[in-house]
């Protein structure tokens, strides 16, 4: 405002003059000098907009409420599939029960001559696949606990990572329940073999891999594990250490659980390759 005034004030006194070029140059001149200055103001003048403001305990609380309504949802599956599991033992031991009663007929006619060995081997093998199943149910059951075990401590993990702070690659974090390092090294499925060799040549025996690559539990809970492994080994233990070691001898991402879920022996092991996360 004021250099609107002061410049009317100086336009009456140049036509004063009466000279037009020096009252074109002077007002030119004025208009030059003052336009900048006049831009400015306006631009200061404008409201600047607040960052919006990320309520970081908002999402941990959140975070915390999904996984709490996740743990029961799959603690509920699994009574679920342990309940089906039973039932089907039972059933598969009624099986066996009858196939062995009847291998005991079978070798008692052998005996007799009143039957072949062709027969009895028949009788014999029945007895075998019987057993079998029984045996493929009870496998089914132990990894489920392991993987359940597994799946909700990554599932934490997950939610916990989501409000942390970003590790830079190379970098180690150790807390009283887990390890993570952040390998900067190539890392696809495939290449779990020198894993497994390191492991074979070092200790003589296979490496005990509970969960290769995308698991139904995994998909069930939407995580992302297409490229990862589960090892059931504690990583404080020797066997658990020297793998360790490898990993970060070669680059290999890994997150190691030291904890277990309460009131069961699993829980403990090493995810190789990148943290999984939701989909």
């Amino acid at each position: 405002m004021n250099l609107w005034v002061n410049f009317l004030v100086l336009r009456r006194e140049i036509l004063a003059l009466n000279d037009t070029r020096v009252v074109l140059a002077t007002m030119l001149a004025f208009i030059l000098f003052c336009g900048p200055q006049a831009v400015t103001a306006q631009k200061k003048q404008r409201p600047v907009k607040p960052k919006p403001k990320i309520d970081v305990t908002s999402e941990l609380a959140k975070s915390t409420k999904e996984l709490a309504r996740l743990q029961e949802e799959f603690i509920k599956a699994t009574k679920e599939y342990k309940a089906s599991l039973s039932k089907l033992r039972a059933s598969y031991e009624r099986d066996v029960t009858r196939a062995e009663a009847e291998l005991t007929k079978s070798k008692d006619l052998f005996a007799a001559g009143l039957i072949s060995k062709k027969d009895l081997e028949a009788g014999e093998r029945a007895v075998a696949v019987a057993k079998d199943k029984v045996a493929e149910v009870d496998r089914n059951n132990s990894a489920a606990d392991t993987q359940i075990a597994d799946t909700l401590l990554e599932a934490e993990a997950e939610a916990k990572l989501r409000t942390s702070k970003p590790i830079p690659k190379g970098g180690l974090v150790s807390t009283a329940a887990m390890i993570r390092y952040n390998g900067g090294g190539a890392w696809v499925l495939s290449d779990a073999w020198k894993v497994q060799r390191f492991f074979l040549q070092a200790f003589k025996k296979p490496l005990p891999i509970s969960v290769f690559g995308q698991g139904s539990i995994h998909v069930r809970w939407r995580l992302d594990h297409n490229n990862s492994m589960d090892v059931s080994l504690h990583p404080d233990g020797a066997e658990g250490q020297a793998v360790l070691a490898f990993l970060r001898s070669n680059g290999i991402p890994f997150l190691a659980f030291r904890q277990a879920i309460p009131g069961t022996a699993t829980g403990p092991h090493i995810h190789i390759g990148k943290p999984s996360h939701r989909y």
